[in-house]
């Protein structure tokens, strides 16, 4: 069987809901970062490319339903490139690269370029048609920004209530304070802010044209316990999870080059990691922040490792009670996790985070001179992704 490599990863800067990004379409997101990906790989024919895979997760407004084909045409790609988008909520575009690794693996694709996108501050409004016509009442119009809507009224409420609730349960359970989760968050700022001042996301950060943004938006690397202590809880009026330990609404893309081997003399670079193992799982809805644990064992199992050979993480911090959770379980050292910073500070523009974390790990396994890293995302309604990568830019130490 062919195997799949990462051979290169950008993202655009993660703007705040409202901010720098907000009056960029999430097209044009998508389009930058399939640029900038191209951009690090000049000596890829872009007509060679097999298909465009895009994470996205709301897809109701200018991201067309197809914002993957959207990109290819903006990017000024040949008419004959394709492009299909993929959605599995927040784990979209972790999604899209694990379907571009099985496309090279199975032979139907030398060259695919996955990524994804998202605009949360242009997320529309949606008005439901009403079942008969010319209502003589008024409608509401719903936000597609985050979450559920237009439940339907056979879901248990159990299912269906906010992600924040879900967490206040998941911390509940498995007793993540709210010291811990404040702790946590003021970590991934100070990380995050470390890495950017260190140059470590020189390289894997394009800037959007024509909005002056060069770093990630949401960034304080003036938050403390102490001062995300004095925060109001958001969900419970005596709960843990508050504005300053969960990830903000975002804006932005990431894209991630992914082929065999051989396409490296196509590509015009050595590739930078192997796909090694991929993991979903499952849970009852409310219990999404979990689900990673258990995706993550099925990717390492399927990588022929275990926990003892990963030296990098890299999870999604949907919220810092899940993240807290799932680093318990795995009962690994938290000083592999997201070393330079996660998304609690830089950000959560749903279908764009999984190509994120990826090509995060990626650059971290190379920089460490870590052999094996994972990266987990956990989804909305009980759901969860992992990979499994495998540094390859110095095979010979690990003969």
């Amino acid at each position: 069987m062919t195997t799949s490599f990462l051979y290169a990863a950008v993202r655009t800067p993660f703007g705040r809901f409202g901010g720098a990004l907000a009056e960029v379409r999430p097209d044009d997101l998508a389009a930058a970062a399939l640029t900038g990906v191209l951009d690090t790989v000049p000596a890829l024919d872009p007509a060679l490319i097999d298909d465009v895979i895009y994470g996205n997760a709301n897809g109701a407004g200018e991201d067309n339903r197809n914002v993957a084909r959207m990109a290819v045409l903006l990017a000024g790609l040949p008419t004959s490139v394709p492009g299909s988008t993929v959605n599995r909520l927040c784990g979209s575009s972790l999604d899209a690269a694990m379907t571009a690794s099985r496309m090279i693996e199975a032979g139907d694709a030398e060259v695919v370029v996955a990524g994804g996108a998202e605009s949360m501050t242009r997320a529309p409004w949606v008005l439901p048609k009403p079942r008969r016509g010319y209502p003589a009442g008024d409608l509401s119009a719903v936000s597609t920004t985050l979450g559920w809507r237009l439940v339907n009224a056979r879901m248990p409420k159990e299912w269906t209530v906010s992600l924040g609730e879900c967490n206040e349960q998941l911390a509940d359970r498995y007793g993540i304070t709210r010291e811990r989760q404040d702790e946590f968050a003021a970590r991934s700022h100070r990380l995050a802010h470390a890495a950017w001042e260190d140059g470590f996301y020189d390289d894997l950060v394009v800037p959007v044209e024509n909005t002056g943004l060069h770093r990630d938006e949401g960034i304080r690397p003036g938050s403390s316990p102490e001062t995300l202590a004095g925060l109001k809880p958001s969900f419970r009026p005596d709960g843990s999870i508050t504005a300053g330990n969960a990830s903000p609404l975002s804006d932005g893309a990431s894209a991630l080059v992914v082929g065999s081997e051989e396409a490296g003399s196509l590509i015009g670079s050595d590739p930078v990691a192997r796909f090694a193992g991929r993991g979903v799982h499952a849970l009852d809805p409310q219990d999404f922040g979990f689900a990673p644990v258990e995706a993550a064992g099925v990717a390492l199992a399927r990588a022929g490792i275990g926990w003892s050979d990963v030296g990098a993480v890299e999870l999604n911090e949907a919220f810092a009670a899940q993240s807290l959770a799932c680093v318990d379980a795995w009962k690994i050292d938290p000083d592999i996790v997201n070393t330079k910073g996660g998304a609690i500070a830089i950000g959560h523009p749903l279908g764009a985070s999984g190509a994120r974390v990826l090509g995060t790990l990626a650059r971290r396994l190379a920089s460490e001179g870590e052999r094996w890293g994972v990266a987990a995302i956990c989804i909305g309604v009980g759901q969860a992704l992992a990979v499994v990568l495998e540094n390859v830019t110095d095979t010979g130490k690990w003969s």
